[in-house]
């Protein structure tokens, strides 16, 4: 039986491969690993089945460093970030097979316009999965409360986007004081939605020691927000109580986080910026109720004043009257009085008259003047003889003179 070595059919495959594939072809794949060594650049490339995401193609990769420099400046101003793993890529290759090393693609150029549109059309998708279920509008119809000092922040402990973020919040021109907890998590890379959804799992069970949450990064790659542009995550946020305020991405940065949170900002400053700034309008619209409280207060003083002012001219005009109608009262009762009086006392002068002529008819002299007399015993004129007796003393009062007797028998 005729037999070959191992290497001698390794060989004659890779000249069978040299033959029929001699040119270059342009492959569709996702990158599942990629290392750099001594410049050169080694990928594992894949390509899933659409429905069950189970491999059914697999091959290794190199860009030599001839290559890969310019293969990477051009994909990295393209996509805003070198290749990553799960990436979809459009590597333009030659098919190599070594009789040591195997089967193996050499990479001559990546097109980054392929990977940014597919990019674009998986964020696409997750938007259009989040309106269908409704919850993509939901962080934008919470309420920030007025008084927003407790804040949970979730970013690297040791990010400098942290620690400016924090110093701002702590210095601030206003003097507000914030509390600030971090919940530390992983901000780029494969394990940012697994790590940042725990951390909103911490939060959410101390919700009621927190007003919102703040999730910021210190700059970075492109690439490294393609965990923020994930399902999980952005229902996570969507459906998360408290109001997410985003502070992860550069100005023409926008993720699907960015979108469906409460409110989106560029960087972790303009985070803080951003909550001082809240409190600012929040310490001016107090201000500018005070200011309406003291004017209405002021207003309604001035119009009690005036108020008080005008009863008191009322009151005093009142007084006035009524001193003047009394004083008038009285000038009337006065005259009137005088004139009682004056006719009272003409009346009784008139009848003082009346009494005297009547008075003057009975005075005891006329009678006396006509010759008639009057006897008196005691003091007391007699009327009737019989009221004497033998021996009482009797005066006789004549018109001129008295006759002083004695009674010596008295008859009817």
């Amino acid at each position: 039986m005729e037999s070959m070595t191992l290497f001698e059919l390794n060989s004659l495959v890779s000249r069978a491969i040299e033959t029929t594939l001699p040119d270059s072809f342009w492959v569709e794949a996702e990158l599942m690993e990629i290392r750099e060594v001594r410049g050169h650049c080694y990928m594992e490339l894949v390509q899933k089945d659409m429905f069950s995401a189970t491999p059914v193609a697999k091959a290794s990769a190199k860009c030599w460093q001839s290559s890969w420099v310019k293969v990477q400046q051009k994909f990295r101003k393209t996509a805003g970030s070198n290749p990553m793993p799960g990436m979809q890529l459009l590597v333009k290759a030659k098919v190599n097979f070594h009789p040591t090393y195997g089967y193996s693609l050499i990479i001559s150029d990546i097109d980054p316009t392929y990977t940014v549109g597919d990019m674009a059309r998986k964020r696409q998708e997750i938007i259009d999965q989040l309106k269908a279920e409704g919850v993509f509008e939901l962080q934008k119809e919470l309420t920030l409360p007025l008084f927003c000092k407790r804040v949970a922040v979730i970013s690297a402990a040791n990010a400098a986007g942290y620690g400016d973020f924090y110093d701002q919040l702590l210095n601030n021109e206003c003097g507000f004081c914030f509390e600030v907890t971090l919940f530390s998590a992983v901000m780029q890379g494969a394990l940012v939605e697994e790590s940042v959804c725990a951390a909103l799992d911490e939060i959410n069970a101390l919700q009621d020691d927190f007003d919102c949450v703040v999730i910021i990064r210190g700059g970075g790659a492109t690439s490294d927000m393609s965990g923020f542009d994930t399902l999980r995550l952005a229902e996570y946020v969507a459906n998360f109580p408290l109001p997410i305020i985003t502070g992860i991405g550069h100005d023409r940065d926008e993720s699907v986080l960015d979108l469906i949170s409460f409110h989106r900002v560029k960087t972790p400053t303009a985070a803080a910026a951003f909550l001082i700034d809240h409190l600012a309008d929040v310490n001016e619209r107090i201000d500018e109720a005070e200011t309406v409280i003291v004017n209405a207060v002021n207003r309604q003083i001035e119009r009690q004043h005036l108020l008080l002012e005008n009863l008191l001219g009322k009151i005093t005009n009142c007084c006035r009257l009524l001193k003047q109608n009394g004083e008038t009262k009285l000038m009337r009762i006065h005259l009137k009085l005088e004139n009682t009086i004056a006719q009272r006392l003409l009346n009784e002068k008139h009848r003082l008259a009346m009494l005297e002529q009547r008075v003057s008819s009975l005075d005891p002299r006329l009678l006396l003047k006509r010759g008639y007399s009057m006897t008196v015993s005691n003091g007391r004129i007699v009327k009737d003889a019989a009221e004497l007796k033998a021996g009482d003393e009797i005066v006789t009062i004549l018109e001129k003179g008295k006759i002083v007797s004695s009674v010596k028998e008295t008859k009817e």
